[in-house]
């Protein structure tokens, strides 16, 4: 038998299909082992509470005495004691035998014992055909489960004891993470350990990982301020490189469960990691169980290389992302920025918040607040540890003033370059951002993050008290100062995302070279894996044993046509229905199928190329989405799928020691997994057209064989649809080499 979803299915797969790598990172604040942030924030002034001095009501009065309104004075009035300089707690730094480095943390207010590995990895180590592949090996990682225990298993376990372990992998890092309760600590870590050292990377985890990143891709054009962002990025940053690259269908579908483990192998070994645990423990008992705990990982690899440098030096344009369906403007104009490391950073940081960093900035008072026209703005300078990251003015506005916002944000930062700020702008942006240090170290657990960020990065452990007193000695010289030097708005990249038949003006008014988005996601289609000779003939073998399980390679080929009589019982998800359905298949392509729905009987019918269908609203010949999903049901015949290797046009190539792909001349492809006890078919994946939107991920799980005519055949199987259950199939009664007449076949009813 074939395995299908067929032609009746077409509109329920249409309603279940429905449902960025560059990134930036925060000055010092995270809690240890998460990934460096990603996306750019903006600091709003922390508001001051009143001081000593301060005179308030009595709590009582005299009978008959005067009632007295008390003085509150004047906010410019309140006096404040100087901030404290930034204190660091005493954290314990071993490093474990296996080269493993440790970083213990005791806090013993909370019952509790949290840790976090960072692993020297991210997806910038991703390959340009592969882009997704560091992304799916972190979520992958834990959900996958370990060799002895599934993700679900361990689910069930941490959720009986309120614990966790998370698995992530970001742009410039890695982390495993776990929490406890104090009493569960030891087994936490057991869990913890196997996590990082033996994950088993499930194929059924790895396709629900592809499908969650699929369904994003299919969603990243829906906010438009989401589009502004990743364009920005990707341009200031280059679209050909790691920092500017998206993931594509395409990218993600070439990932196989070997790329997964080799990622995992070249990048997860105790000398490439960073381990911090904070809490409710001894640190001596601490490091005593860690040692033993890693005592059999003795992983070694080459060290890893440096991450790819920022080169990209975009000139100055305008581009413009048409999106008719927004009735205003998203933009986000600005350039390559700096590191944190750079002298010139807390003036720099001091400058952007002057411009745009709140309610009280420029931005915001002359084009929030005088103009009225934008909704939102704000100016940020990102920096990052390790690269380059960006100077960046975001927000929206009417359409209609698309261009008149641009042109009054490009004249403050042209300000801002040409003479100095207040007195009053000074104070208010340094207040704002010494206070915020105030938040930055307010836990220990944030405090031991940051040093973990500064010894991962490379930064010596008293920047953030450099960074302190930087921030407190810039002076308005300072500010004017990199203003002139680092801005260049005749470089700058603008971006903006709406309806140009909207704007007043034209974008060429802005004077700069206006380039269109394509914001068009490229068709997903399943391409066939890179065909290595060691992988040709394991595919070969692994097919031919399967041949030999299924009754033998000769029987298999004297197969000439074959009937079968189907239940389909659908999911109360696509719709519960049960459908009775007749298929018939003749060497080499001629296939038809009969469906009974409770609307009536469907027949679609095709010799490989052209074919036709009838449905009780009329007859027509099939084309589209129903002609692509006939011809793929044909091409997963089950007697076709298993003698690929004999097949002109396809090729069999292992992804993995126990999967195949299949694919044919015109692209189409199909993975199937084996039962490495059986050498039969378990797990056919695919993609199956929709009459709107893309293909969906398709899965047949066979559940039993049964023997016809001396070769067995699948009779009962569960089909998932996007993740979901679909439907559960049975077989009622099969036929081998029945006789069937071509012309029966294509009569139509």
């Amino acid at each position: 038998m074939k395995t299908l979803l067929p032609v009746f299915c077409l509109a329920a797969c249409a309603a279940l299909a429905q449902t960025s790598s560059s990134g930036q990172q925060t000055p010092p604040a995270l809690p240890p082992g998460s990934a460096v942030p990603q996306t750019p924030t903006t600091r709003t002034p922390v508001s001051k509470r009143a001081g000593p001095g301060v005179e308030t009501p009595a709590r009582g009065r005299l009978a008959g005495s005067p009632s007295r309104t008390p003085a509150v004075p004047a906010v410019k009035d309140l006096k404040f004691p100087p901030l404290r300089p930034i204190a660091i707690p005493k954290v314990e730094i071993v490093t474990l035998a296996d080269g493993m480095k440790v970083f213990l943390l005791e806090d013993h207010e909370l019952p509790v014992v949290n840790g976090a590995a960072r692993v020297r990895t991210g997806n910038l180590f991703d390959p340009a055909d592969k882009v997704g592949l560091a992304t799916m090996t972190g979520m992958v990682m834990r959900t996958g489960g370990t060799r002895t225990k599934t993700g679900d298993q361990l689910d069930t376990e941490l959720e009986d004891i309120a614990a966790r372990v998370e698995s992530d992998i970001g742009e410039t890092s890695g982390s495993v993470s776990f929490s406890a309760l104090k009493e569960n600590t030891d087994e936490v870590l057991g869990i913890f350990h196997d996590v990082l050292t033996s994950p088993e990377f499930r194929q059924d985890k790895i396709d629900l990982a592809r499908n969650q990143l699929r369904s994003a891709i299919a969603r990243r054009n829906d906010s438009p301020g989401g589009i502004s962002q990743r364009e920005f990025y990707d341009i200031v940053y280059g679209k050909d490189t790691p920092y500017g690259w998206d993931m594509q269908y395409a990218t993600v579908d070439r990932i196989a469960r070997a790329d997964l483990q080799q990622f995992y192998t070249r990048y997860f070994f105790p000398s490439n990691i960073m381990l911090a645990v904070w809490g409710d423990f001894d640190s001596a008992q601490m490091k005593d169980k860690l040692e033993k705990l890693f005592a059999d990982w003795k992983v070694q690899q080459p060290p890893v290389p440096a991450f790819p440098k920022v080169t990209q030096k975009p000139e100055g344009a305008t581009y413009l992302a048409v999106k008719k369906d927004v009735a205003q403007t998203f933009f986000a104009i600005g350039q390559l920025g700096g590191e944190f490391r750079s002298k010139d950073y807390p003036a720099l940081e001091i400058m952007a918040d002057i411009l745009g960093g709140g309610f009280q900035s420029r931005l915001f008072q002359q084009i929030r607040t005088k103009m009225g026209d934008a909704y939102d703005i704000s100016a940020n300078w990102a920096a990052n540890y390790d690269h380059p990251g960006v100077f960046e003015i975001s927000g929206s506005t009417k359409s209609i003033s698309t261009v008149e916002t641009v042109q009054a944000t490009l004249l403050e930062v042209n300000r801002i370059r040409t003479s100095e700020v207040t007195e009053d702008e000074l104070k208010t942006a340094k207040d704002s951002a010494l206070n915020s240090l105030v938040f930055a170290y307010d836990t220990r657990a944030k405090t031991l993050g940051r040093m973990l960020n500064y010894d991962y990065f490379g930064y010596p452990q008293n920047f953030i008290q450099e960074y302190q007193k930087a921030l407190s000695e810039v002076t308005r010289e300072d500010v004017l100062r990199v203003a002139k030097q680092y801005l260049d708005p005749n470089r700058f990249t603008v971006i903006a995302v709406g309806n140009p038949d909207n704007f007043a003006e034209s974008l060429d008014k802005l004077g700069r070279p206006v380039m269109p988005i394509d914001l068009t996601i490229p068709e997903p289609k399943r391409e066939a894996a890179a065909g290595s000779a060691a992988g040709a003939d394991l595919g070969r073998r692994l097919l031919v044993r399967a041949q030999q399980a299924a009754g033998g390679t000769a029987k298999l080929l004297a197969v000439k046509d074959y009937d079968a009589h189907l239940n389909f019982q659908l999911a109360a998800g696509a719709g519960g229905l049960n459908v009775k359905e007749d298929e018939r298949w003749m060497a080499p392509t001629y296939f038809r199928q009969d469906s009974e729905v409770p609307s009536g009987r469907i027949s679609a019918y095709t010799d490989g190329k052209d074919g036709w269908i009838n449905t009780p609203q009329g007859s027509g010949p099939l084309a589209g989405a129903q002609l692509r999903q006939v011809q793929s049901d044909l091409f997963r015949v089950y007697f076709r799928l298993m003698l690929s290797d004999h097949i002109e046009g396809r090729s069999v190539v292992a992804v993995d020691d126990n999967t195949v792909e299949i694919a044919g001349e015109d692209g189409e492809t199909v993975h199937v997994s084996f039962d490495k006890s059986t050498g039969l078919p378990a797990k056919v994946s695919y993609q199956n057209a929709q009459i709107a939107g893309p293909p969906v991920d398709v899965e047949d799980t066979y559940e039993e064989f049964r023997e016809v005519d001396g070769i067995k055949i699948p009779v009962k199987l569960t089909i998932s649809q996007g993740g979901r259950k679909f439907a559960d199939v049975t077989v009622d009664e099969a036929r081998i080499n029945p006789g069937l007449k071509l012309p029966d076949l294509q009569k139509q009813p």
